[in-house]
């Protein structure tokens, strides 16, 4: 099978490495070189590169990668973890626009760069909106590279193929307007859970939003729960 078409079934190949021989980034934020039209930023905790999680972060519909790192960014910091924010080549994800591919591919390359110079311990998918729906359909064809998967506000799943088992943290308002609760993140939630795998959903008092309180909530499933597990 071509690059290309693993691409468009949203498959990645990119895994870490336990020897990375590339020059780590510094502390901090900085542009990944993968050719002009593709930008994806890289946060760097602050300290001496040592093996740290990866949360990888998909911004909603007409977002961009910087909003991805002031949603999540310091939160992620604090506890170590490293943050991928690419930045959608049009409006929203591939997967959306049009069908899975450009994005994808962008996001290996980006993820294959970054094993190549940082040592990584373990890689979560998560996103906001649109970026919470493609997370949760990358994950379902990615479960051997990220294990976890964390859904703020999503609207549905659609995958492909489905790879290992990974497991789903997925929260939702109930005033939302943009992606209304009974048909969204209920509905999501329930058909994971009747595919047979492992969702804790929370609903909150609010709208279309991701908040401190849910970033730090999800941080703390996600570091909490095994390493390593698929």
């Amino acid at each position: 099978m071509s690059p290309s078409s693993r691409a468009a079934d949203g498959r990645l190949d990119s895994r870490p490495t336990q020897q990375p021989t590339g020059t780590a980034p510094g502390p901090g934020v900085s542009r990944l070189d993968l050719g002009p039209e593709a930008e994806v930023l890289l946060g760097v905790p602050p300290g001496e590169p040592v093996p740290r999680p990866l949360l990888v972060f998909f911004h909603g519909a007409g977002g961009t990668a910087e909003q991805s790192l002031a949603a999540v960014g310091a939160f992620a910091a604090a506890r170590g973890v490293l943050v991928l924010a690419p930045t959608a080549a049009a409006s929203t994800w591939d997967l959306i626009a049009g069908g899975l591919g450009r994005d994808v591919a962008v996001l290996d390359a980006a993820l294959a760069q970054v094993f190549t110079t940082t040592p990584v311990t373990r890689v979560a998918l998560a996103g906001f909106s649109d970026g919470a729906s493609y997370a949760l359909s990358i994950g379902v064809a990615n479960g051997e590279l990220a294990p976890e998967v964390l859904a703020f506000s999503p609207g549905f799943v659609s995958s492909p193929g489905r790879y290992g088992r990974p497991r789903f943290w997925v929260s939702h308002g109930t005033h939302d307007r943009v992606l209304p609760v009974d048909r969204c993140g209920r509905r999501v939630s329930a058909e994971l859970l009747a595919d047979g795998y492992d969702v804790t959903y929370g609903e909150f008092d609010g709208g279309h939003a991701v908040t401190p309180e849910l970033v730090t909530a999800g941080l703390d499933w996600w570091l909490g729960s095994p390493a390593g597990r698929a």
